[in-house]
């Protein structure tokens, strides 16, 4: 079977659509808790209606609970390896002011989409931005229309207006930040809600086949990078294939020089750490002395004994020359690594005799 062969699953674009418009609207701290609440609350409903109506009908069902009647679209994947012009396209570079690019760059900072790129690929995609100017009411995108940019918020105040039953509904306002598009790049479907200028402000704009070739082959080599480091980790073959790969999304990656801190002794606890290159030293600290106990190397973890035990940081770690981080969030650390948790308080006790033995 060839990825040509495989089809989009019945009732996956509609169900995006409703996510995205609720996630635009709650705007969650954590994207991936709010993912697993979001549509472990569908599911109940959808055994609810099971049990209440006897025969059931999705389709129908789902497009009761979304915000807008059903639309036929034809959705396509993207296949990185298949891309024609890959690495090969050439590149785009727009000319910006210094002003212009430090004002870019501060407003991409806070977009999921760019955390997975590396530093070559965001100066590609900051290169390839263009400036667009809005007036007031000027409707950047309108619902139902084709995708053709995706655009991240430099100024200005934004509704964002979900047409439903034929009733225009104001969902969601961005001010100054934030940015919406990707959507319809990502999955080729119409768009999902009208964007509206309130005042006037400043957008940057990226196209659509750029956005596609480099963020969504970002997005594909970082899931394949995390899933072989996830696989090379012993502790994680307790994890299912799909476990796995809820993992990988859920890292990101952190790069560190020599002799910086990761982590610090004493300080709260707010992530698990994987190695995913170069190598870290950790020392526990007793009064004025310090003691290295461990060199860590690509494939080991650590900070999960914080997690684990709800406790303050028990040891600092520190990079050793060039080093890449892979970093796993509290709340997905407890949502994720269930499975593994038993492997973990092992771990935790083999830490903890080493501590002891230093304190003593």
């Amino acid at each position: 079977m060839t990825a040509n062969d495989f089809e989009i699953p019945k009732g996956l674009t509609m169900a995006l659509q409703e996510f995205t418009v609720s996630l635009i609207k709650e705007r969650p701290n954590n994207i991936y808790d709010y993912a697993a609440s979001y549509f472990t609350r569908l599911l109940k409903e959808k055994e609810r209606l099971l049990n209440d109506e006897g025969d059931y009908d999705e389709d129908e069902e789902i497009a009761k609970l979304r915000y807008a009647k059903r639309q036929s679209v034809c959705a396509e994947s993207y296949q990185p390896e298949e891309d024609e012009e890959g690495e090969n396209a050439e590149k785009i570079v727009l000319p910006k002011t210094e002003e212009q690019r430090k004002r870019l760059e501060a407003s991409v900072k806070s977009s999921f989409l760019f955390k997975a790129l590396d530093e070559d690929q965001t100066i590609e995609v900051l290169d390839a931005m263009f400036e667009r100017k809005v007036k007031v009411n000027e409707d950047v995108i309108v619902q139902g229309d084709d995708g053709d940019n995706f655009y991240v918020i430099d100024q200005g105040t934004y509704d964002i207006i979900v047409d439903i039953n034929g009733t225009p509904k104001t969902v969601a306002t961005y001010t100054d930040s934030g940015s919406f598009g990707e959507l319809a790049l990502m999955y080729n479907t119409p768009r999902a809600a009208t964007i509206t200028a309130r005042t006037e402000g400043v957008l940057w704009a990226l196209d659509r086949k750029t956005f596609r070739r480099i963020l969504l082959s970002a997005s594909s080599k970082k899931r394949k990078m995390y899933e072989e480091l996830i696989g090379s980790v012993e502790m994680l073959s307790e994890l299912e294939a799909y476990e796995r790969t809820n993992l990988a999304d859920a890292l990101e990656s952190k790069k560190f020089k020599d002799n910086d801190v990761i982590i610090k002794q004493g300080d709260d606890a707010d992530a698990f750490y994987f190695v995913e290159k170069g190598q870290c030293r950790v020392i526990i600290q007793k009064g004025s002395e310090e003691k290295e106990v461990a060199r860590l190397g690509k494939g080991d973890y650590f900070g999960e004994l914080a997690l684990v035990t709800h406790s303050k940081r028990a040891a600092s770690v520190y990079a050793v020359g060039d080093t890449s981080i892979a970093a796993l969030e509290v709340g997905a650390f407890e949502r994720l690594l269930g499975p593994c948790m038993e492997i973990l308080k092992r771990n935790m006790t083999k830490y903890q005799d080493v501590a002891d033995k230093l304190h003593n």
